[in-house]
């Protein structure tokens, strides 16, 4: 459908931010331009709690995995230059990767439906999300991982570690670093000139807002993920810059009019279901207008870049606190400023339930009824609402719209839609307590460990990866199946352990990384 911008009004979009605008915590940094030009460019709260600097939309923040999109066209140029091809397999360009993963193409990689093994996730999850590890130490475990999450093009799996992979393939074909690479070929071409590749935040950038963590009891702190992101989702720009940068989407001479067809353009999977996610980009629709976009998420903070074309509307935010979302942000200016749109869906269903369901490739799913909003946990994620669609199924928040699920009730069972791929949840018989089985599993393939133990606080596991190790708190789930809660600040990371029915063997999933399996030691 066609849309168009609605009066802008400047005094309304100031009430959208009028949570984060304040002089006492950190807040948000908004840009938006119509029709390339700038109508509203301002921060909202505090760019380091220790200073009484306000944030400002000419201020560095960082982008998170808005970062992917920019690391997806800098292959395609080498595509364009006949260095590289679409369709190379990762072998080519990252010698030594294990056999299971080396024949996967780049396209697939950046597509994320790879299906290879996340070796960021594996390494946060195992090594601890603080400990600082370099992209070379996530290669590595890519030289021994000998099983996969799922078959080339079965199904989409957003995957940070192929980006990693990416990034390794775009300096060993240029022999130049990724920052050198984006800085003279993306960057000041484009004018971009406080825009930059920063790997980690342990060093000093100018011009920049500092993240800030919250913990459970609400607390701002300076935890951070210790991982060297790269191409995976290590830009800072401003906010300034980013809008320079939608405006040169609508008519790029970065990059041929072909390479940005393929960019927009959404992957197929082997079951016929069009994914939504081209090459780094979201093709989607919000509220029936069609949109181009990609959100960053980071440990203690995110941002959103978001077109609507048919409205000639860009918008581009950054928030540097955990708790607030800038995504929702950035659609709140939608609703403001396109007319047009479909209706709003009810924000919750009207029965909302209660249970833990089980499906027989060993997931969990946990319904939770709170606050006036249904939530699911899938896989020992963090909770998220629910809200119906118009055909009555259950689906997430409109800024997760491009994870293809939805959730349908099928008597006492729950039927999963993923990707064009079902998965049938049986209720489980409710689980108070229960004895964990004591021991030590090991997974050769990827040369960790997992120590079960009991204790007086009850059963808790010690994860041992190849650099770190991490804490998780224990609690039965269903029969033989345990959710794993880290401890520590990071509490919402975890997932699912689901052992075998002699004890044998317990396969480990978190969130899109699926059944990692790990044998007894004394089996």
């Amino acid at each position: 459908m066609s849309g168009k911008v609605a009066h802008f009004d400047e005094e309304k979009v100031d009430e959208i931010f009028a949570a984060v605008d304040q002089c006492r915590q950190p807040g948000a940094a908004v840009a938006v331009a119509v029709d390339g030009v700038p109508v509203y460019r301002k921060g909202f709260g505090l760019a380091n709690m220790e200073l009484p600097v306000l944030l400002g939309p000419s201020m560095r923040m960082r982008i998170g995995s808005t970062t992917k999109h920019f690391t997806a066209l800098a292959y395609m140029l080498l595509c364009e230059e006949g260095k590289a091809g679409l369709d190379d397999p990762i072998g080519k360009h990252v010698p030594g990767i294990h056999a299971t993963s080396r024949d996967v193409t780049m396209r697939r990689l950046m597509g994320h439906t790879s299906g290879i093994r996340d070796a960021m996730t594996i390494a946060m999850m195992m090594d601890g999300p603080a400990r600082p590890t370099s992209d070379a130490e996530l290669l590595a475990y890519y030289e021994r991982i000998d099983d996969v999450d799922f078959a080339p093009g079965e199904s989409w799996s957003y995957n940070n570690g192929g980006y990693v992979l990416l990034t390794a393939a775009i300096e060993r074909i240029t022999g130049e670093t990724l920052d050198e690479v984006l800085r003279k070929r993306i960057f000041e071409p484009v004018g971009m000139t406080d825009t930059l590749l920063r790997r980690n935040d342990r060093g000093f950038v100018g011009n920049s807002a500092t993240l800030h963590f919250r913990t459970p009891d609400g607390r701002f702190t300076r935890d951070y993920m210790g991982a060297e992101i790269s191409g995976a989702g290590g830009i800072v720009s401003t906010m300034d810059d980013m809008l320079r940068w939608l405006k040169h989407m609508d008519a790029p001479f970065v990059g041929s009019a072909e390479t940005w067809r393929t960019l927009r353009e959404p992957q197929r999977l082997a079951n016929g279901t069009s994914t939504v996610y081209g090459l780094g980009l979201v093709c989607d629709t919000y509220r029936g207008v069609p949109t181009i976009s990609h959100g960053g998420g980071v440990v203690a903070g995110n941002s959103q870049m978001i077109k609507v074309p048919s409205a000639k509307l860009d918008i581009s935010i950054a928030v540097n606190r955990a708790d607030v979302s800038g995504a929702e942000l950035a659609n709140r200016i939608i609703d403001l400023c396109v007319e047009g749109l479909e209706p709003l869906p009810p924000k919750t269903p009207d029965d909302r339930r209660h249970g833990v369901f089980v499906s027989r490739e060993g997931r969990a799913l946990e319904l939770l009824g709170q606050a006036g909003m249904q939530l699911m946990a899938l896989d020992g994620a963090p909770p998220l609402p629910l809200a119906p669609d118009a055909d009555g199924a259950l689906r997430l928040p409109a800024i997760f719209s491009f994870i293809l699920q939805s959730f349908r009730f099928d008597g006492a069972a729950i039927r999963l839609t993923e990707f064009g791929a079902e998965y049938l949840f049986d209720p489980a018989d409710p689980v108070d307590e229960a004895a964990i089985r004591e021991g030590v599993f090991r997974s050769d393939a990827t040369d960790m460990v997992l120590e079960f133990t009991s204790t007086e606080a009850g059963p808790r596991l010690r994860a041992h990866g190849r650099l770190g190790k991490v804490d998780y708190r224990l609690r039965p789930v269903a029969e033989r199946i345990w959710q794993a809660s880290m401890e520590g600040p990071f509490a919402m990371l975890g997932g699912i352990l689901a052992f075998d029915p002699d004890g044998g063997s317990v396969e480990f999933t978190v969130g899109r990384m699926r059944k990692l399996r790990f044998v007894a030691a004394d089996g």
